[in-house]
């Protein structure tokens, strides 16, 4: 009950910093965000946790929240501009995890503290940090993409929520079969995986759902650099 609790109120302060993010810095804020989420979410997914009898890993509430950046982009700056934060977050994760890969292969001195707690969350193997990279890149870029088309479908302002949820709905299907296929296939039992890949797609969905209202808010924000949207 605890967890759940506090995973709710973990949610809200994502969304809170996120919509703060836009606010204060604007486009540049939502660049900034995708950079510092894609860390942080790698970070928090060594984590499992319970939450309503169901074990998950954290880093879902942030990842879903690049998907929010990159259609918050794309609504009101075009998809040129929501594909430069892929590619953004995705040099971003690839320096990271390089620089990160080689400060583990320093000697710690013998009094160090930290070289284990490191190891334990950067020292991914290399199927994980492929699959991470992988699932990433493909899902974001096809996410872009879903929402350019949808916005063509459905262009009215009002319709928001079918752009960003129809988009994302797929797009984080796909993150979340690729991500499990390449990591966890052949790993566990066909049934075992099933269960990994529905648990990690079903977090995210349901936090993407519920932060359609956050995006509403947030697309009200106006900068100098902005150039309002079409539709």
């Amino acid at each position: 009950m605890f967890n759940l609790t506090w995973g709710i109120l973990f949610v809200l302060v994502n969304f809170t910093l996120f919509t703060v993010s836009y606010r204060l810095f604007g486009k540049s804020g939502l660049y900034a965000w995708v950079a510092f989420a894609t860390v942080i979410a790698n970070i928090q997914v060594v984590k499992t946790i319970e939450v309503a009898g169901v074990i998950t890993t954290l880093g879902n509430t942030i990842y879903a929240s690049i998907y929010m950046a990159t259609d918050l982009l794309n609504e009101k700056y075009g998809p040129q501009a929501a594909r430069k934060a892929v590619w953004f977050g995705f040099f971003t994760l690839i320096a990271s995890t390089i620089m990160m890969q080689m400060a583990l292969v320093f000697t710690p001195q013998p009094g160090d503290l930290a070289q284990e707690s490191l190891q334990t969350i950067f020292g991914m193997l290399p199927r994980l940090a492929l699959a991470s990279l992988a699932a990433y890149f493909i899902s974001q870029l096809l996410d872009v993409r879903l929402f350019s088309y949808l916005r063509q479908r459905f262009p009215a302002r009002s319709q928001l929520w079918i752009r960003m949820n129809g988009s994302t709905t797929l797009s984080q299907l796909v993150d979340s079969l690729v991500f499990c296929t390449i990591a966890f296939l052949g790993q566990y039992s066909f049934v075992v995986w099933l269960q990994i890949l529905f648990t990690t797609y079903l977090f995210k969905f349901v936090i993407s759902v519920a932060s359609t209202p956050v995006l509403y808010i947030a697309r009200r924000y106006h900068h100098p650099d902005d150039h309002q949207s079409t539709v």
